[in-house]
């Protein structure tokens, strides 16, 4: 009997440290932090369900949602809005259109050019473009349409669109800014800089070599863009190369739609080159986002992934590879379309999101941008492009190429006389020129900082 008693003790003494044990971590475990609890709410309103969910090779989880399930009919003036699955105005027929008059000038539109010769006191290149005698290797350039997750899986199942999956560690990297994830902080408005965006973010530290056209009703754009993979040096710095279709002001009423491709380690994490979108209709202020990280753009392609990697990229004196953006405007439903490649229409911004981009846009711009913080004082060393000058020309360079604007006849044609501008030519700058192969193109970008540009 006294051995089985102190058996008993002995379990109850056990059961007793258990229990206690068991308290200690329920009652004594942290509670979440705020952060926490608001990043994950934050993360339920941008992951939609998924029908099915792809790892890409770079990690990126891409989950396959309904197109009827995306942020962006959580748009206030979206709520009823019927979506659009394919444009009146067909796009494959705009492209072909644009293959036939990439020689053809608009008239008139040079004189309008130089008329602008300068603007806010700074001197513009509105030279005609020369004709370059040599184009060799320039045939060897491979159009791609493809993303990193294709390896895996070609596309989604029909019915669903492909959203790379936002995590709580993407939050985490604007700290107190986590609810503007994804948006682009306001730029502020520089005095006197009404027409031209370039100038008016200069002061932010945003750096520009790009080409222009502006003054007419310009309905669209194109280009071929040389993809790259350009070394970033702060996590809060960025190097782009997009397309701008832009009407309005930088007071408060600016509305861009922009397209292209980015390295952004504060957006995605890393320093992949990956395809973006950009839009917003009230300066930057409160309006618009990357990607599909609020409401506003329609995406309806089950193929392309916006913020997904893309593959392959150019080498220095190697394989050259570029994208081909069009984004261009329904004449009959008034939404701006954007197309990636030569098959993929992506989606559309609505008509409704937009004020000044309702009607027409005023300007259409093509190029780079960086963003310099000015590390310890000096220029930052992030590239932009490929890293070169444009002197370096083909393999080395990058460029833009096949430059149109659609007309108000919904006709690609050749944008005329292009403007090219760069805030400091000795950190990145824009060449243009002209050849019966790739109508107006220009080479652009540059090192950042290097003994001129200290």
């Amino acid at each position: 009997m006294g051995n089985r008693s102190y058996g008993v003790e002995v379990m109850n003494y056990v059961c007793a440290v258990k229990c206690m044990l068991w308290l200690t971590m329920v009652c004594c475990r942290p509670a979440m932090s705020i952060s926490t609890r608001a990043a994950r709410h934050y993360l339920k309103r941008l992951n939609r369900p998924a029908v099915t969910t792809i790892k890409s090779p770079d990690g990126d989880l891409i989950d396959c949602v309904l197109i009827s399930q995306q942020l962006a009919f959580d748009h206030p003036l979206l709520k009823d809005h019927k979506v659009q699955m394919r444009p009146e105005y067909d796009a494959s027929k705009l492209m072909a259109e644009g293959n036939s008059v990439v020689e053809k000038a608009s008239e008139g539109e040079g004189d309008k050019e130089r008329a602008a010769a300068s603007i806010f006191g700074r001197k513009f290149h509105t030279s005609e473009p020369e004709v370059e005698d040599s184009m060799k290797n320039k045939s060897s350039v491979k159009v791609i349409g493809h993303q990193l997750w294709h390896r895996v899986v070609p596309s989604c199942p029909e019915g669903t669109i492909p959203i790379r999956r936002t995590t709580e560690h993407d939050l985490r990297r604007r700290k107190k800014h986590m609810h503007k994830y994804g948006r682009k902080f306001h730029q502020p408005h520089v005095q006197g800089a009404a027409v031209s965006p370039a100038p008016a973010v200069e002061a932010t530290g945003h750096q520009h070599a790009i080409g222009y056209v502006q003054g007419g009703r310009y309905y669209g754009a194109k280009a071929n863009i040389n993809v790259w993979n350009p070394s970033v040096q702060m996590a809060n710095e960025f190097s782009l190369s997009q397309i701008w279709v832009l009407a309005g002001t930088f007071n408060n009423d600016l509305n861009s739609i922009e397209a292209g491709w980015q390295v952004s380690p504060d957006l995605y994490g890393d320093n992949n080159t990956r395809l973006f979108i950009y839009w917003t209709s009230d300066s930057y202020h409160t309006t618009g986002c990357y990607n599909l990280l609020c409401s506003g753009f329609v995406q309806v392609s089950n193929q392309i992934a916006l913020g997904a990697t893309i593959a392959p990229i150019s080498f220095y004196e190697d394989h050259q590879y570029d994208i081909t953006i069009l984004i261009w405007k329904d004449p009959k439903q008034g939404n701006w379309w954007m197309q990636f490649g030569n098959k993929y229409i992506l989606g559309y911004w609505p008509a409704e999101i937009f004020t000044s981009l309702s009607t027409s846009a005023g300007m259409v711009e093509w190029g780079g941008e960086v963003v310099n913080s000015g590390p310890g004082g000096v220029h930052t060393s992030t590239q932009m492009g490929s890293g070169h000058f444009p002197e370096e020309g083909f393999g080395k360079a990058s460029y833009f190429a096949h430059l149109l604007i659609v007309d108000g006849n919904n006709n690609l044609v050749s944008p005329g006389v292009v403007t090219t501008f760069a805030e400091q030519p000795s950190c990145y700058d824009v060449e243009s020129s002209y050849s019966s192969d790739w109508g107006s193109y220009f080479y652009y970008g540059g090192p950042g900082r290097n003994p001129s540009c200290p």
